[in-house]
């Protein structure tokens, strides 16, 4: 047996308590590498470490959190369930709780879908949900063979990291997970997979699924199911064209094969729309959700049209389908995010910060692209020393991205990388968001990025990008003052630089100077697209 070492003599408690998470816990942990912090208390979006520092969430849970840490109206439900003595576990049995949490789900699904609608409580993770969608789907069509995507993230189990794109994880397993999956090209304007970019790439991607298919000698066995995620959460913010899936529900309509969409990631208002796929008025066949449908507590649920309800009892079942509290919060959040406006707040706000992010880009070279939907942003930072592409862009720089993400930390600020060569900054706010913790991010964003890049050239030279800022030319680059943003590199100003502590107007929010974060995170080479579902 392995007795833990007492903390040394100059050990902080924080300190103290990584290191034991280092010697116990199995080298798969991610986000504890990223992130070397102790949250202690958390509300809305600053989590407060046990040291004392603060920070802006700008990761909720992977975007589960979409009120944010501990909202009143989650704690609220939960203390009302627990105060009734509602029983906590029952299998699958029948409760107010689930009754009332299948009205607030089924009252926000898309236009035509809620009326003929079957719902399934699966596990608690995403990937089980995915689990059951392709099950139900196999069940339904007796084919075994799913289309999926490249850039495609849908989980860790079997199936779902078959139908995943991510090489890096798949490669260390055998088989690369279970499944027979056919990998269609991803609209990504950016890094389009056919070089050209723009809605030539769309239309291409369109006409090469449909080819496919109706190719006799293509390959391709008559699928069980398609599976889709209308904006690619860990894929980097990739944006699936309205068009685009237009046409997938029409190429899988007319081939009489099921549309699974995805909306793990996506779901309950984040993209400024309730669910991603209503951006398009796509109807699916069956959509999966988790993350938010549970207002930050485990749950997952499978959505789908009641023709495919086939399948025997305990088909796809499990000892924790549907937890009483998790149903209670999600259904608040449902219920409260619907009535507040906040897909509509989403979609406003996230196009601000989007709006300040590319006059960022248009300034700082090493922001290759910034895209997103709502509040499901991404930045994706480049290697400028490095040949252009086919469609004009810069070689991902994966080791900038995680300087950058440390820098962000120091800065008091949490965001997690993805995308492709894990390159993209992934800003994922909840859509409690205030216009003050908006300006922050953006501000802590780019003062990351000047100072990361200062570093880099190691020189005091800057650069002007005419017109780029709101207070006229901007000046971005290698320890130069960015006019209009407040932002300075390290050094030349003791309000917003490295050195001070900076306070956001109206929440009382100080960001720990720079240095108090811990390390480089990232440091050891971990695949960020490695996440918990």
């Amino acid at each position: 047996m392995t007795v833990p070492r007492p903390a040394g003599p100059s050990e902080t408690p924080a300190g103290s308590i990584l290191r034991r998470q280092r010697e116990r816990e199995s080298s798969a942990r991610t986000y504890a590498r990223s992130f070397p912090i102790v949250p202690a208390r958390a509300q809305g979006m600053v989590v407060e470490g046990v040291d004392g520092r603060r920070y802006l969430d700008c990761l909720s849970g992977a975007g589960s959190l979409a009120l944010g840490h501990n909202h009143p109206v989650v704690r609220e439900a939960l203390r009302r369930t627990l105060d009734s003595g509602a029983p906590l576990h029952v299998l699958d049995l029948a409760t107010p709780e689930k009754d009332d949490f299948t009205d607030a789900l089924f009252a926000t699904l898309p236009k035509g879908f809620a009326d003929r609608a079957r719902v399934h409580f699966c596990g608690p993770a995403g990937t089980d949900a995915v689990e059951a969608a392709l099950k139900l789907t196999q069940t339904a069509t007796g084919r075994r063979g799913v289309l999926a995507f490249t850039g495609a993230y849908h989980g860790m189990t079997a199936g779902a990291l078959a139908a995943s794109g991510t090489v890096a994880v798949k490669e260390r397993v055998a088989g690369g997970g279970a499944g027979e999956v056919t990998r269609l090209p991803y609209p990504y304007a950016y890094r389009c997979p056919f070089g050209v970019g723009g809605e030539g790439g769309t239309d291409l991607a369109v006409t090469y699924a449909e080819r496919l298919l109706d190719d006799p000698s293509g390959g391709v066995v008559p699928p069980a199911a398609m599976i889709l995620e209308a904006v690619q959460g860990e894929g980097g913010a990739v944006v699936g064209p309205d068009r685009w899936l237009r046409a997938m529900r029409r190429i899988t309509s007319e081939r009489d094969i099921p549309l699974i969409v995805d909306e793990v990631q996506t779901g309950v208002g984040r993209t400024g729309a309730f669910w991603a796929v209503e951006h398009s008025g796509v109807v699916p066949d069956v959509m999966v959700m988790s993350k938010a449908v549970g207002g930050g507590l485990p749950m997952a649920v499978i959505v789908y049209d009641e023709r495919y309800d086939g399948w025997l009892p305990g088909a796809h079942t499990g000892t924790f389908r549907g937890n009483t509290l998790a149903m209670a919060a999600g259904a608040a959040t449902l219920r409260y995010v619907a009535r507040e406006g906040l897909v509509a707040r989403a979609a406003a706000v996230g196009a601000w910060m989007t709006a300040r992010l590319e006059e960022l880009r248009g300034a700082l070279p090493v922001i290759g692209d910034v895209r997103g939907r709502g509040l499901m942003i991404g930045v994706e930072l480049v290697d400028v020393a490095g040949p252009l592409d086919a469609c004009g862009a810069y070689p991902a720089d994966p080791d900038l991205a995680r300087r950058v993400r440390s820098a962000c930390l120091e800065r008091g600020l949490i965001v997690e990388l993805g995308g492709r060569y894990d390159a993209t900054l992934r800003l994922l706010p909840p859509l409690t968001i205030t216009d003050e913790e908006a300006g922050e991010v953006v501000e802590r964003v780019a003062e990351a990025i000047v100072t990361v890049v200062a570093e880099s050239l190691g020189s005091g030279s800057g650069g002007t990008a005419p017109g780029s800022g709101p207070g006229g030319p901007t000046t971005y680059g290698v320890g130069g003052l960015a006019v209009g943003w407040g932002v300075v590199a390290p050094g030349l100003d003791p309000v917003a630089g490295a050195g001070g502590e900076v306070e956001a107007a109206g929440d009382g929010f100080v960001a720990p100077g720079a240095g108090g974060a811990g390390g480089a995170p990232g440091a050891d080479g971990v695949d960020a697209s490695a996440r918990e579902r």
